[in-house]
């Protein structure tokens, strides 16, 4: 009987959620897989990320994660498993791929800024998780790797978020040893933001998402917007684009609040239009 009770006790959802003001925490809850990105994880994250895209009491979101690590990368298992398909699993890897790859652009393509909270490693695909985020506060404790040339399978879809976000020889380094970096490395890369104490990375990534908060969420909806394409582009289109991006912004009621509140010597009041 306690068998049978134990079988169908509900398993601990692998994502969790929860609401703090205007700032929505996303939580990784595979502990005991060190948070690796399963095939759910990936959809649930993807489902939670699509929810918030329009839902205005959200101003900015933070993804941390439950457990000693913050996220080990792809599923091995979930993976191997599949060998066994008629085609050795090509398709079902081809799907994860792409849907883990999806998801990280979810991320970029959110209007809202995503700031990681990194308390422990975080390597392969949880590397890239935290280099597709807009921020990201590092415990001392954290470290980064791309390890997976370790196992024969280059971090190909890591490398396309760690290019974007440290010097190419040094990406290429991570990308070639599989090496970890400590937290204080990672910092001076540029692949995160700020080291904290163990411990207080969650209630930094918080206090830096209740500061973007404050501003206006027309004007940070439209800067995120455009700040990821001006990045690939020429420096006479990046100009050209942004000068489109801000003569729009000009135009804005917040542009005017805010630039008549700056003269006036008041506080904006932003109506996040």
């Amino acid at each position: 009987m306690s068998q049978t009770a134990r079988a169908a006790a509900p398993q601990s959802p692998v994502l969790l959620r929860e609401t703090l003001g205007s700032i929505a925490v996303l939580t990784l809850n595979r502990p005991a897989s060190r948070n690796s990105l399963s095939e759910g994880l990936i959809a649930e994250l993807h489902a939670a990320l699509a929810e918030i895209h329009d839902d205005a009491s959200v101003r900015a979101v933070v993804i941390a994660a439950n457990g000693a690590a913050f996220s080990a990368g792809h599923d091995m298992k979930e993976l191997t498993a599949r060998r066994t398909d008629a085609d050795r699993g090509r398709a079902y890897f081809a799907q994860v791929m792409n849907a883990c790859s999806a998801m990280m652009q979810a991320i970029v393509q959110l209007p809202k800024p995503v700031v990681a909270a990194v308390q422990g490693i975080a390597t392969a695909a949880g590397c890239q998780l935290v280099a597709s985020c807009d921020l990201a506060v590092a415990s001392e404790a954290a470290a980064f790797a791309t390890p997976g040339v370790d196992i024969g399978l280059f971090c190909s879809t890591p490398m396309v978020a760690l290019s974007r976000n440290v010097p190419r020889k040094q990406a290429m380094e991570m990308l070639l040893t599989g090496e970890p970096i400590p937290a204080a490395r990672a910092l001076e890369l540029g692949l995160v933001n700020r080291v904290v104490p163990a411990g207080s990375e969650r209630d930094g990534a918080i206090a830096l998402a209740q500061k973007v908060a404050l501003k206006s969420a027309y004007t940070v909806k439209l800067g995120k917007a455009a700040f990821y394409p001006q990045a690939e582009m020429s420096l006479a289109d990046a100009y050209r684009y942004a000068a489109e991006v801000m003569t729009e912004n000009m135009m804005a009621r917040d542009a005017e609040e805010g630039i008549g509140a700056f003269l006036e010597k008041r506080e904006p009041k932003w109506q996040d239009k």
